[in-house]
């Protein structure tokens, strides 16, 4: 099962799945992939970016400083894939109810970052959530062949969708 929810705004989507992975993890879902937490930097205009892996406390910054007049892409690249391989284990090590990407972005469109994690998962069986921006919708569905099951931005639904895929994943879903 495979799930995805897009937001307006920048940074709203990142918020709603560390909320929903929190919640989640509260609950005892054993989780699986990663989200974004963005700080803010008074004295830059962009923010860092760094993803929580969720099967433990790891985490990595993905985002370099360019320094202030710098319009190219900030995302490191290497902190990205050292993410990636860190979810990739938790994944292979077994014990994942249900796995959250941060997001479907450029690197995924080209066949890199969470992409074949978010595949791994799919054919284990394993429930996937994963946020996609507005510009990016076209590449998500070419990707997800129609499987992906567009959720309203609202925690609650989402939640509920997480809480159902378990069930029907054959995965103990825990109480609320």
């Amino acid at each position: 099962m495979l799930a995805f929810f897009s937001t307006e705004g920048r940074g709203a989507a990142d918020a709603m799945l560390c909320d929903v992975a929190a919640r989640l993890r509260s609950e005892g879902v054993r989780l699986a992939g990663a989200v974004q937490v963005n700080l803010g930097r008074p004295d830059r205009a962009r923010c860092d970016m760094d993803l929580h892996v969720l099967n433990g406390t790891e985490v990595v910054r993905i985002s370099q400083n360019l320094g202030a007049g710098s319009s190219g892409c900030r995302l490191d690249p290497g902190g990205l894939e050292r993410a990636v391989g860190l979810a990739e284990a938790a994944l292979a090590g077994g014990g994942v109810d249900l796995v959250i990407v941060n997001k479907f972005g450029k690197q995924e469109i080209e066949g890199r970052g969470f992409r074949p994690l978010i595949g791994e998962a799919l054919a284990a069986g394993l429930p996937v959530l994963i946020a996609v921006n507005t510009g990016n919708l076209e590449e998500f569905h070419a990707f997800s062949a129609g499987i992906a099951e567009a959720l309203p931005p609202e925690e609650d639904r989402i939640l509920a969708w997480c809480r159902s895929a378990l069930d029907a994943a054959d995965r103990p879903a825990r109480a609320v």
